[in-house]
């Protein structure tokens, strides 16, 4: 018996678990990412090093939002294989820029206005990337100010951009034309 690719297709329960499973998926995600993230030492880097570590970050960025694209063409609710994919990737993002604050940070106090350790490194990333900047904890130095401008143009990238890819290859998941119109609800 297959699975039903439509939202309207699945019952009361079968849609209840999809989102329960939904929601499981991006927990375990976030408890991995954050958990790998709290407990990998972040020593003392040159910039070097750090530029290094930024740009795996963003490979490694790209392959997963590759394969979680993939991922969502091909599911039977690609709606909600979406919504896991950005549960996944930005949280990523999000680590890859905190782990780059938290090096710099430990490599010289005078990067930001005050010492990082993991939760205001990842605060920070987190701020920046949601645009709020409070102004507690801001970059000092030129390396951390170009580190920082990276962050808000791919935040731009990752928020509009990325946001559209996963939309669009849940609407060729379901079946959808570019028109928008297709076949199947979720």
């Amino acid at each position: 018996m297959s699975t039903p690719r439509s939202w309207t297709e699945l019952s009361r329960r079968q849609r209840s678990r999809a989102v329960t499973r939904t929601v499981i998926a991006v927990a375990i995600a976030w408890a991995l990412l954050f958990g790998i993230y709290y407990v990998i030492p972040f020593t003392d880097l040159t910039s070097g090093e750090s530029l290094i570590r930024l740009v795996l970050g963003i490979a490694a960025f790209a392959v997963v939002l590759a394969w979680q694209l993939r991922r969502v063409m091909g599911a039977d609710l690609p709606v909600l294989r979406a919504i896991q994919a950005l549960g996944g990737t930005i949280p990523l993002f999000l680590v890859t820029f905190a782990a780059l604050y938290l090096s710099l940070s430990q490599a010289s106090t005078t990067h930001f206005s005050e010492p990082l350790n993991h939760t205001g490194a990842l605060y920070l990333a987190i701020t920046v990337f949601s645009t709020v900047g409070f102004g507690d904890i801001t970059p000092k130095g030129d390396l951390a100010r170009v580190v920082a401008s990276i962050q808000m143009l791919l935040d731009l990238v990752v928020i509009g951009a990325v946001v559209r890819l996963l939309t669009t290859a849940a609407k060729a998941g379901r079946g959808e034309s570019a028109s928008g119109r297709g076949s199947h609800d979720e």
